[in-house]
Parts: C-alpha cells; structure tokens; sequence
C-alpha cells in the first residue's frame, strides 16, 4: 500500500514538472518577441512618433547622414487605423450581435444550422482571401482603393468573431433567466434586450474586443484594400494607410526599416492593452 502511495506522488510531481517545463518552454518565444520588439522600438517613441507623418525618402537620407534620429512618425497610419477600424466597428457590432442573437435562440433551425456553419467557415477563411475577394467586389466597381474597401475587410474578418461570442455566452445563461421574464409578461424580444443581453455583457464585450485585436495587425487584406498613403487623410473614399501597412512599407524601404521597431511595439501595446482590458471587463463582469 505504501509503495503505490509513493509511486502515485511521484507520478503526480513529475507529470507536474513536465507541465511546468512544457509551459515555460512555451513562453519563451512569446518573452523573446516582446523583449526584441520592446529593446528595439521604445528609442524611437517620442511625441512626433505619434503626431507626424511618415518621411519622405529624401529627409531619411539626410538624417541617416548627418548621424540623426529619423525624423516623422507614424500618424498617418494611427488615423488611418482608427478611420478603418470604427467603420467596421460600426456595422460588425450590430449585425453579430443579431446574428449571434438568432443563432442562439433557433440552434435547431435549419437556417441557424447554415449560418452557423458559413461562420465556422468564415472564421476559418485567410485573410489574403478575404482581401483578394474585397478587392474584385468594392475596390473594382470604385475604381479606386479607399478607408471604406479596408473597413469592409475588416467587417467580413470581425464578423463571425463577434457571432460566436455573443452565441456562447448567451448559450451559458442560465435558462431561468429567460423564463422568469417571459413569466412576468414580457415578450422574447425585450426579455433578450432586457434580461439576457444584459446579463451577457461581459462575455459579449470580451468577445467585440477580442475581435478588434484580432484584426487590427491584418496586413493582407488592407494590402488590397487600403492601398497606403505616405500622408494624414480624413477621406474613407481614397486610399488611406495603416500601421501594419506601415511596417510591411518601412520593411521594403532600406532607409526606414529602422522604424519597423517603434510601430511593431505601438501594435504590440495596443493589442496587449485590447487582450488585457477584455480579461479584467469580464473578471470584473463575472463578480
């Protein structure tokens, strides 16, 4: 008896020991980006980082020259980000919630079946594809590229992110919920806006959030889309730039690839700022 005890405790830590060594073999890569990432780019954070436009080819010679910090920044593709993501925003937010909405209410349905599937498949679709097909359905009959053709990509990828969230979490209330507001008088409609919706909150917004992150690095699809633009524009039916397509221009331009670091970290600190919110909203949700 006392030598199976013994045998277990020692199974016990050394499957606890290979877990522990699993674990932080995984998160070495991850502390060796952001530690490469973070060591190359935080020189270069400064109020015109964030506040000037990119620099032409000539002023980036001129200062690589005379030994000077590259002058501008990255503006340009902050507003552009911005411009490109609150369009998406605007019109993923509410179509996943409805969609997520109906699926969860009508899983039985052979429609809600349909749906559910082309989101599985949708989720699943790569971004350049997405970009590709954007490209021959907005930017073609526009005849140009613009804010609105990236918006629209990024709209197609937050999509089916936000449907499968919002379905989830309402699939995990409890049912009593909704029958206690259908006992007291209300109909499906407002016992989901005013009871359940409510009450999944937080997991809804975790899930809005976490499809922002998701999205914002997207390169690909803006590629097609947005095209770039070297100064700040307002306009969403012209081309307009982005931080990624700020890093892949940066990345073939042997002058400015020094500032692939200090957007790479702005990126990096507004999607880790997104994933750590979204934890701490629905912790705080939950209680």
């Amino acid at each position: 008896m006392y030598s199976k005890t013994k045998h277990r405790l020692i199974k016990d830590k050394a499957i606890l020991w290979g877990i522990c060594i699993l674990a932080t073999l995984t998160a070495v890569p991850l502390f060796a980006i952001l530690g490469e990432v973070f060591i190359n780019g935080y020189v270069q954070l400064s109020w015109s980082f964030f506040t000037e436009p990119t620099p032409t080819a000539y002023k980036t010679m001129q200062a690589i020259e005379n030994g000077e910090r590259i002058p501008g920044g990255i503006a340009n593709g902050i507003i552009g980000t911005i411009l490109i993501l609150n369009m998406a925003m605007i019109v993923a937010i509410p179509i996943g919630i409805l969609c997520g909405i109906f699926l969860s209410e009508n899983s039985k349905n052979r429609f809600a079946k349909i749906i559910s599937y082309l989101t599985d498949l949708l989720q699943g679709t790569p971004s350049v594809i997405v970009g590709i097909v954007t490209y021959i359905w907005i930017v073609v009959p526009m005849k140009g590229y613009s804010a609105i053709a990236g918006s629209i990509a990024l709209f197609i990828m937050m999509l089916p992110l936000i449907i499968r969230s919002t379905e989830e979490t309402l699939k995990i209330l409890p049912t009593s919920l909704k029958e206690a507001g259908l006992a007291l008088g209300g109909n499906r409609v407002r016992v989901m806006l005013k009871v359940q919706l409510p009450a999944a909150f937080g997991g809804v917004f975790t899930g809005i959030l976490l499809a922002i992150s998701r999205v914002i690095g997207e390169t690909a699809p803006l590629m097609f889309t947005a095209l770039g633009c070297s100064f700040i524009r307002w306009s969403i039916n012209k081309p307009i730039s982005a931080v990624p397509l700020l890093i892949w221009e940066f990345f073939n331009d042997p002058y400015l690839q020094d500032m692939i670091w200090g957007a790479s970290l702005f990126l990096l600190l507004f999607v880790l700022t997104l994933n750590v919110l979204s934890k701490y909203l629905k912790r705080k949700w939950n209680q």
